[in-house]
C-alpha cells in the first residue's frame, strides 16, 4: 500500500506549516491570548492568501477543489502548533457541508469568501438535554459534554423554523422565522454565518444559513477548557428568507447534520494527532536538556518506555485519523473507521499529552511553556469527540449489527 501524499496535499501541508511558523510563534500565541483575542486575524490571512483555506472549496467557487483529505492535513498542521485559526469551523464545518448540499446562489454567495478569508463561519448543532438520536452512527453530536446534541430522543433539533408570513408549506415565499437556543457553538463568537439546524412546520430538518448580525439572534460567551470562548446561541424570531435553507430543501436535514459531524469528528482527530506530536516533541527536547545525576533524564529507562508508548500512541492516532479522512474524502463507507479514529484520539491523545507533561515535572504545567496549549486542546477534543469507552461501545454496536 503507499501511504505517501500526493504533490498538491503535501504543498498544503508546507504551507500550512510554513505560516504556521512564522505567524504562531509562542511569544505571539501568548500575546493573543493576553489581548483576549479568539481568532489569529494575521495568520488567517496568510493562510488564506496560499489558498489553505480554501483547499477543499471547488475551483468555480474561488477554492483549490483539492477535497476534505487536504483540509485534514492541515488541521493536523494547525493542531501542531495550537494556533487559534478557525479553519475547522469555517472549512469543514460551512464550507464543506455548503459545498456538497447547496444551491448554486448559496455556494456562490459564500464560497468565495470563505475561502479569501474574508468571512467566518460556524455550525450550531448542539442543544441543552439532548442525548444522539443514533448510537450507532459514528456522528456523535459536537458538544462539550455528554448531555448536549443535535436531536436526542427527539430525534431531531428542539430549535423550530416555521413558515414566514406568505411563506407556507412549501418552504418558499415568506422564509422562515427560526427560535431555540443552541449551546457550545465553536467558533460562534467571530462567525459572520452560521449553520443552523431546526425542526420544519412538516416535521423534517432543515438546516438554515443564518447571518450573524440577523436581528433576533444573541450570541453569549461561554467558558470552555481552552480559554477560547465557545458560545449560546439564544435564537428568538429570527427572520431568514427561503433562500437560507440549504440546498432550497432538497435535503435531509438530518443527512447533512450527520455529514457535518462525521467531516468535524475526523477534523478533531487530525487536529489531536498534531498536538500529540508536538507534546512528544517537546518532552523529546525537554528530556535531553534536562540532567539528573549527571545524566540526561532522557536516558532513564522509566522516560524511555514512557516515550515508546507515547511514540506508539502517536502513531495510532495518526494512522487512523488519515484513515477515516482519506475514506470521506474518496466518498467511501467511514462510520466504523471514524469510530476507530475517535477511540485513539481519545485514549490514546489522553495518554500522549499527559505523559509529556509528566515527564517535563513542574515546567510541565507552567503556562509560560508552550505545553499547556497542547494539554489544553487535546483535553477540549476528548471531551468534545466523547470518552474512549463510547467510542468502543459505538464500534461495538456496529459491528454487532446486521
Amino acid at each position: 500500500m503507499d501511504f505517501e501524499l500526493g504533490e498538491e496535499e503535501q504543498a498544503v501541508r508546507d504551507l500550512t506549516a510554513q505560516v504556521l511558523d512564522d505567524m504562531s510563534s509562542h511569544e505571539r500565541l501568548k500575546a493573543l491570548a493576553a489581548d483576549g483575542d479568539h481568532v489569529d486575524r494575521k495568520a488567517w490571512a496568510a493562510l488564506a492568501s496560499t489558498g489553505v483555506v480554501g483547499a477543499s472549496v471547488p475551483e468555480a467557487h474561488g477554492g483549490l477543489g483539492l477535497g476534505f483529505l487536504a483540509t485534514a492535513i492541515a488541521l493536523e498542521e494547525v493542531g501542531r502548533r495550537a494556533s487559534p485559526v478557525p479553519l475547522l469551523t469555517t472549512a469543514v464545518m460551512a464550507a464543506v457541508p455548503i459545498a456538497a448540499f447547496g444551491t448554486e446562489a448559496q455556494r456562490e454567495a459564500w464560497l468565495p469568501a470563505i475561502a479569501d478569508g474574508t468571512v467566518l463561519a460556524c455550525a450550531a448543532l448542539a442543544e441543552d438535554g439532548a442525548a444522539p438520536a443514533e448510537p450507532s452512527t459514528a456522528a456523535r453530536p459536537l458538544s462539550g459534554t455528554a448531555s448536549a446534541g443535535v436531536g436526542g430522543a427527539r430525534a431531531g433539533p428542539a430549535s423550530t423554523a416555521r413558515a414566514a408570513a406568505g411563506g407556507g408549506a412549501d418552504r418558499s415565499g415568506g422564509g422562515f422565522v427560526l427560535d431555540g437556543t443552541k449551546v457550545l457553538v465553536a467558533g460562534g463568537l467571530d462567525a459572520d454565518v452560521a449553520l443552523v439546524p431546526a425542526r420544519m412546520d412538516d416535521g423534517g430538518v432543515g438546516v438554515f444559513l443564518v447571518p450573524a448580525d440577523a436581528e433576533g439572534l444573541e450570541r453569549l460567551p461561554v467558558e470552555v477548557t481552552t480559554g477560547r470562548p465557545e458560545a449560546r446561541f439564544e435564537l428568538s424570531g429570527v427572520r431568514v428568507g427561503a433562500d437560507a435553507l440549504l440546498g432550497g430543501g432538497a435535503s435531509d436535514g438530518t443527512e447533512i447534520v450527520r455529514f457535518i459531524e462525521r467531516h468535524t469528528n475526523v477534523g478533531l482527530c487530525m487536529m489531536m494527532a498534531g498536538a500529540a506530536r508536538a507534546s512528544i516533541e517537546m518532552a523529546a527536547d525537554y528530556t535531553k536538556q534536562r540532567h539528573q545525576f549527571d545524566r540526561p533524564i532522557a536516558t532513564f529507562q522509566a522516560v524511555t518506555q514512557r516515550a515508546g508508548d507515547s511514540y506508539i500512541d502517536a502513531e495510532a492516532v495518526g494512522l487512523t485519523a488519515y484513515q477515516a479522512a482519506w475514506r470521506l474524502s474518496a466518498g467511501l463507507p467511514a462510520d466504523r473507521e471514524i469510530a476507530i479514529a475517535k477511540y485513539w484520539a481519545c485514549e490514546g491523545g489522553y495518554r500522549v499529552v499527559h505523559a509529556a507533561v509528566h515527564v517535563h515535572g513542574g515546567v510541565g504545567v507552567d503556562r509560560d511553556y508552550p505545553l499547556h496549549r497542547h494539554f489544553l486542546a487535546a483535553r477540549h477534543i476528548e471531551l468534545t469527540l466523547g470518552h474512549a469507552e463510547e467510542q468502543l461501545a459505538d464500534l461495538g454496536r456496529q459491528i454487532a449489527a446486521p
